[in-house]
């Protein structure tokens, strides 16, 4: 498919959103819109097997992500967003890198609900920051099996109050690898399958 080639090509060199200069995010939201228009699944909460699975951020305009690279001495590794459809469950996990041995992690686990069609309602419920060594951390996966299985962490983990924290996300493309969603605070979010 053309269009999401385009738009792979337009998001390569950005850094997930970090380098692009304004042109290129205009260029981009374009091409977003453009590829949402082509979405082969419009009814995407349905579609369990292609939503279910670790996602990696490829492209975003969230603000609150991206300024976690403006840290001192920090920077941004990959950002995953992993869904689990069987336990409504999603994991936002972002790698953070810097000085040796005290590579970090913020990640957030959060229940959602389907509101409609393509709309899900999100809950976020424990935020987990701390470094990737004390926590344990060796990939995505691993980490959502320690936190389904109860464990606390060496790490700042706290329960989030979920009736103030709480957003919602339109996914407005989606297929085997390739998703799309817009944020309640206008953001926009291009992911792909691990």
């Amino acid at each position: 498919m053309m269009k999401k080639a385009a738009l792979l090509d337009a998001i390569a060199l950005t850094n997930r959103g970090l380098l692009a200069s304004q042109p290129q995010k205009q260029f981009i939201l374009a091409a977003i819109a453009s590829l949402e228009d082509l979405n082969p699944t419009p009814r995407p909460l349905e579609a369990t097997n292609l939503l279910e699975g670790n996602w990696r951020l490829l492209y975003t305009t969230s603000k609150a992500l991206l300024n976690i690279d403006r840290i001192p001495v920090y920077k941004l590794g990959q950002i995953y967003q992993c869904i689990r459809v069987e336990t409504t469950s999603v994991y936002n996990i972002a790698e953070i890198y810097g000085l040796p041995y005290l590579e970090g992690l913020v990640s957030v686990a959060a229940k959602f609900e389907p509101v409609s069609e393509r709309r899900i309602q999100v809950k976020f419920e424990r935020s987990i920051i701390g470094l990737q060594r004390l926590i344990g951390y060796t990939s995505p996966e691993n980490f959502i099996q320690q936190i389904v299985a109860g464990k606390k962490f060496t790490a700042l983990d706290v329960p989030i109050k979920s009736d103030t924290q709480q957003g919602w996300l339109d996914i407005t493309y989606l297929d085997e690898n390739l998703r799309i969603g817009r944020g309640n605070e206008g953001s926009v979010f291009v992911l792909s399958k691990t």
